[in-house]
């Protein structure tokens, strides 16, 4: 199995595990947006309890890549998403970008 393969396969896990209802294809496109940083132990995980990474999360893809603009949404919109993903210890990049996407209605940036 592909490294990409395996990585898909632990996401589609996650997302199925905790009931997201996420469809499958999005949750690859995303994946393939995210280039290289899904294989990294630490960079394809999000820490809900890091200030400092929702910063980045919020600047560096709801901000630079969906083109949203910055305001108390965004805010919301993570603290939704740590919400969602509360039961998961390890949450997947992938599922909370994807999640991300949906919540905006962005999903068309990624057919």
């Amino acid at each position: 199995m592909s490294a990409f393969a395996e990585v898909m396969e632990k996401c589609v896990a996650q997302a199925n595990d905790l009931g997201l209802g996420l469809d499958e294809a999005l949750i690859t496109a995303v994946a393939k947006g995210l280039g290289p940083s899904i294989y990294n132990q630490d960079s394809s995980l999000v820490a809900c309890s890091d200030q400092e990474e929702l910063d980045r999360v919020k600047n560096n893809f709801l901000i630079a890549k969906l083109g949203l603009t910055d305001g108390p949404e965004l805010s919301a919109a993570l603290a939704g998403v740590c919400a969602q993903m509360s039961a998961a210890t390890r949450k997947q990049r992938v599922i909370f970008y994807s999640l991300l996407v949906k919540h905006f209605g962005k999903e068309a940036m990624y057919a």
